[in-house]
């Protein structure tokens, strides 16, 4: 006990303590958004199109044929094509904006929040 009331075992002591301390704490994990009080865990967006999520147009990215071209002709092939709005049916919020749904149920299922707001 007596190496904890000298200087250098109190160090130590507090050193570990505080490592300990803020070993749990990753400030990475949560954002404050602009005119909210309440931190939102982060959910990573990624915009390079290496992601998983399309964040222009709110689909898998594997499956978006608005920025993967060659993706068209199998989407046509199926006769999921929306020829007034150039993209595939089941994916035409325009037409149906209840179509969305399947989509933000998949990224919930997936990442265990909210999508991002389409871009585009």
């Amino acid at each position: 006990m007596n190496w904890m009331m000298n200087g250098r075992g109190l160090s130590l002591g507090l050193l570990v303590t505080a490592a300990i301390g803020l070993a749990g704490c990753n400030k990475d994990d949560v954002v404050t958004e602009p005119g909210t009080a309440d931190p939102v865990a982060a959910t990573n967006v990624d915009h390079s199109h290496g992601g998983w999520w399309c964040v222009e147009h709110a689909v898998p990215e594997g499956e978006c044929a608005r920025c993967d071209k060659t993706l068209v002709a199998e989407f046509k092939e199926k006769g999921d094509w929306c020829d007034e709005h150039d993209r595939p049916e089941s994916q035409c919020f325009i037409c149906s904006p209840k179509r969305a749904e399947k989509f933000v149920a998949r990224y919930e299922a997936k990442t265990g929040h909210q999508p991002p707001e389409p871009t585009e």
